[in-house]
């Protein structure tokens, strides 16, 4: 059974209104985000690209573009080693561009997911010197390559390490001692000592502001790769960072500039998935293009993406669009099965766990990471999938809010072999031999009890039905990108009425009905879900229900009408 909470945050929401020109509703709704002062209400309201903080407060990020600016001036061999996700791809394609605009000689390498695993690897660092590579650059890696580091820099090689990920630690005595690698320069603000405003970037944005320091210092116009800002977005909304503070303004600016952007690939990309260019919300990154783009990392070769990127025919970029959408579309289907399989196993086996370890060794070890999220949806519970790989066993996890996935898997790190991540998802691989160990001792350290394993629907506020106007759904509208940190808001009704309940749709997967509030006033509602659960239910109370909703407009023939979305229901 779902918790439902009723935020009741308290402010002047009239005075807000009348300074902001938006309604003391929308101003309720802006309070519930933790918008407290007239700043954040401005830059959450009006934050531009002038807004974004100055790079150069990024701990060592002084040190790196010194170092950068030299190597540009030399000549020397420059070398870009990302990751294969969406956020290391663009990550790469932000510093490749920068790079080469400065007139570097640069290049790039991104590491297989089947052969190489993640991030900086001997094998890459091997291959960087034998292309007589003088500078490495990580992006979206390289804060968990100690040895690989090391190793480069006793080759002789300048090694400038970006990233976001947390950095490794040991406790000792219940402290926390950080181990940083001896890389030349760390750009992370994770990092101790890093006093940046805001901790959430993802790689690609550390990237990002990389060059944008690099531009400066080099005395030209930084303008000139505020194009790259789409690329930040869609690895902001792809590697499903918090849509706040720096994070909200990166995905604004960058969707206004997807919507009219040159890049031959991604628009190869939008037109191939159907979208509509002019038309391109945060939805589309993360569940259309996004998957698209992870896709040639999971089955085949970032190498695909990141060429996409850098198409310079239109036939090119046709040609890798549809390339990756079919990547996609086996992705799919090969979930679909694998999720069965995991959600069987944990009914069968695992259901009083508190920490979800599912092992399907069959499964394609790229899609332990989405079937741990589906997983958890299912189950509300931290989930790690795992999988046989070429000579151990890998697995990717997804948390839950109160479970923090990083710190519990450096408790298990002596069943490990190698491990990374952050608080809401983790990459790892072990022996065999220890997969039950790991499952044993991840339950037997959980703290987690009955309350933080209820899924919380927080909702933001009882509306009637009669509030859901075109108007009042228009300035929704300020409230967007939204994504994680900056979800839809929930509204709820009590008392519903439903009648005319049928199932719709191509698969039968959608809910029609109408719907009558406690007021009388009716609207047409949908819901998207399991459907066979709703008419249970629904038949069970004889239609009447508690929902929560979101509000919208239906145009059909020209006519425009409000209706609801159903989230939730009681």
């Amino acid at each position: 059974m779902e918790q439902w909470v009723l935020l009741r945050k308290g402010a002047d929401f009239e005075a807000i209104a009348r300074k902001y020109h938006i309604s003391p509703r929308l101003a309720s709704l802006i309070r519930n985000r933790e918008i407290t002062d007239d700043a954040k209400m401005e830059r959450y309201l009006n934050g531009t690209i002038a807004d974004l903080y100055d790079g150069m407060l990024l701990k060592d990020m002084d040190r790196a573009v010194e170092i950068l600016a030299e190597k540009i001036k030399e000549q020397k061999k420059i070398r870009v080693i990302g990751d294969y996700d969406i956020d290391g791809v663009n990550a790469t394609y932000i510093l490749l561009e920068g790079l080469e605009g400065l007139g570097a000689d640069v290049d790039s390498d991104i590491p297989d997911r089947m052969r190489d695993g993640y991030g900086l690897n001997m094998t890459l660092v091997e291959r960087a010197y034998e292309a007589g590579v003088d500078t490495i650059i990580t992006c979206d890696n390289g804060i968990a390559a100690p040895e690989e580091i090391a190793y480069g820099k006793r080759l002789g090689m300048t090694i400038v390490v970006t990233d976001h990920h947390e950095v490794p630690y040991e406790e000792e005595e219940g402290k926390k001692i950080y181990k940083l690698p001896p890389a030349d320069a760390i750009v992370d603000p994770k990092q101790q000592g890093c006093t940046y405003p805001f901790d959430g970037l993802c790689g690609a944005a550390v990237a990002y502001k990389l060059i944008e320091a690099l531009y400066e210092v080099s005395g030209k116009d930084a303008c000139d790769v505020d194009y790259l800002i789409q690329n930040v977005a869609i690895a902001t909304v792809g590697d499903v960072m918090d849509l706040v503070d720096e994070n909200r303004i990166f995905v604004k600016e960058g969707l206004a500039m997807l919507s009219r952007t040159s890049n031959l690939g991604l628009r190869a990309l939008i037109e191939c998935t159907g979208l509509d260019r002019g038309n391109i919300s945060a939805y589309h990154i993360g569940f259309i293009l996004g998957p698209c783009l992870n896709a040639s990392g999971r089955l085949d070769t970032a190498k695909r993406a990141l060429a996409l990127f850098r198409a310079e025919t239109k036939k090119e970029a046709d040609m890798l669009a549809g390339e990756l959408k079919a990547l996609n579309d086996s992705r799919k289907n090969m979930t679909v099965e694998a999720t069965e399989q995991a959600i069987r196993q944990v009914e069968e086996k695992y259901m009083e766990d508190r920490v979800l370890v599912v092992y399907l060794p069959d499964c394609h070890e790229s899609l332990a990471g989405i079937v741990a999220g589906r997983v958890r949806e299912r189950f509300y519970r931290p989930v790690f999938v795992l999988t046989d790989a070429e000579n151990s066993v890998k697995g990717s996890g997804r948390s839950i809010e109160a479970y923090a996935m990083y710190e519990e898997l450096n408790r298990c790190k002596n069943l490990l072999t190698k491990y990374g991540g952050h608080r809401m998802a983790a990459g790892l691989s072990l022996n065999k031999e220890n997969v039950d160990m790991f499952r044993k001792m991840l339950n037997e350290n959980c703290t987690l009890g009955e309350k933080e394993l209820t899924e919380k629907v927080v909702i933001d506020m009882e509306m009637p039905f009669s509030c859901v106007t075109e108007p009042f759904v228009e300035e929704l509208s300020l409230l967007e990108p939204f994504g994680k940190g900056n979800t839809k808001p929930i509204f709820a009704a009590r008392d519903i009425e439903l009648s005319d309940v049928r199932v719709i749709g191509k698969n039968k997967n959608v809910i029609k009905a109408l719907a009558r509030d406690k007021n009388g006033t009716r609207m047409d509602a949908l819901y998207f879900g399991d459907v066979e659960k709703f008419l249970h239910v629904y038949e069970k109370k004889g239609g009447k229900m508690m929902l929560t909703y979101y509000p919208g407009i239906n145009e059909y023939l020209g006519q425009k009408k409000p209706q609801i979305t159903i989230t939730h229901y009681q």
